[in-house]
């Protein structure tokens, strides 16, 4: 797992373009809808995952993680949020939590895992915001701020690299 991409962008590109054998499963993305969350199905989709790899000989499942909370603190580096720990040892971070409770653990962070580049139009539309100069917005569901200049909005998401041993006896 040394060589991971920096993140989704770079996962989807290697998926496509490496012709050697696979060693690990990677996770794109996974939600759980809101009427769900709370009553383990986010374990059950990990565990699933984790099932998938394993009957397919490959080692690890890894996922970039985007943390469920990040957005109420979005100009808090990711490295430091990843880092939040509550009382009982365990991440801060609910959609962490799950990952470590299941087994999983941090490998890094990524702060630019997936790029979005769009027209200042775009960002104002999908965010119901306005941003009427060049700078810097945080946005409602945005993990890291929004960088508006010269009538783009340039947004790298962040994510957490977690890792979950698949084989037996690993």
């Amino acid at each position: 797992m040394e060589d991971l991409p920096r993140g989704i962008d770079a996962l989807g590109l290697r998926a496509v373009a490496d012709d050697g054998a696979p060693t690990a499963l990677s996770a794109l993305a996974a939600e759980v809808d809101r009427q769900y969350q709370g009553s383990g199905v986010s374990a059950l989709v990990i565990a699933t995952m984790a099932r998938i790899a394993r009957e397919h000989g490959l080692r690890a499942l890894v996922a970039p993680v985007r943390p469920t909370r990040k957005d109420r603190y979005p100009l808090t580096p990711i490295d430091r949020y990843a880092r939040w720990i509550r009382g009982d040892g365990l991440p801060f971070d609910p959609w962490l939590r799950v990952h470590v409770r299941v087994g999983g653990h941090i490998l890094r962070t990524e702060p630019r895992s997936l790029h979005i580049a769009a027209t200042v139009g775009e960002w104002e539309s999908w965010t119901g915001l306005a941003f009427p100069e060049d700078g810097d917005y945080v946005f409602p569901g945005g993990l890291a701020p929004l960088k508006v200049s010269g009538g783009t909005g340039d947004y790298f998401e962040p994510n957490v690299w977690m890792r979950h041993d698949v084989r037996l006896g690993e």
